[in-house]
């Protein structure tokens, strides 16, 4: 899911893994702890669709809420599932790899909300790798909101944009996260003087 700040893209891929029966903050479904209650009540008005085959687990990452869900792993003695190092002992990009290539498995359901915020480009890459062994391999299901064009050019992806006119399919291509940074890449210096207004053509 694709959209411009404040278009509801993380309050819905939290409204779907609370429906899904994630806890608010982040967590697997086991999870039930609240550091500060925020969700909207958008997940009482969605009724999830299941397949035949039912996810054997799954997880619900908030980038912003990463820290209280390796301090509740801590309190539940659970770390072991996570890697031999603490969370809290890893820089956030780390410890969102960790959780990925530790916890995360196959025939499971992912929901992330802006994972890009705790990764740099090279582990943006190291994280499509992952994703695509347990997507594609391990019959995994992720829904991930986005800003990130390294993230949205996963080739299996289905992109949906949010905006003024609802919910729309958008081709990889034709998202402004593409067409933006690619304007920007081709020629940074002209982009910058015609934003910032120093342009002397």
């Amino acid at each position: 899911m694709v959209g411009e700040n404040g278009s509801g893209k993380s309050t819905l891929i939290e409204a779907i893994a609370v429906a899904a029966g994630f806890n608010p903050e982040g967590g697997s479904q086991n999870f039930k702890f609240a550091t500060r209650p925020s969700e909207s009540d958008l997940h009482k008005a969605l009724r999830l669709v299941r397949g035949v085959r039912r996810p054997r687990t799954g997880f619900f990452l908030r980038a912003e809420s990463l820290f209280n869900v390796a301090t509740e792993i801590e309190r539940l003695g659970v770390g072991v599932s996570y890697g031999p190092r603490s969370l809290h002992e890893q820089s956030h990009g780390e410890s969102f790899l960790a959780l990925v290539q530790n916890r995360f498995s196959a025939e499971g359901l992912y929901v992330l909300d802006e994972p890009e915020a705790a990764l740099s480009p090279q582990r943006q890459l190291a994280f499509l790798v992952r994703l695509d062994e347990l997507a594609r391999r391990g019959h995994s299901q992720f829904l991930i909101a986005t800003h990130s064009p390294i993230i949205l050019a996963y080739p299996h992806a289905t992109i949906y944009a949010l905006g003024p006119d609802g919910i729309t399919h958008v081709e990889y291509e034709n998202t402004e996260h593409y067409s933006l940074t690619r304007a920007f890449l081709m020629d940074p210096k002209r982009y910058l003087q015609r934003l910032l207004g120093t342009d002397s053509s």
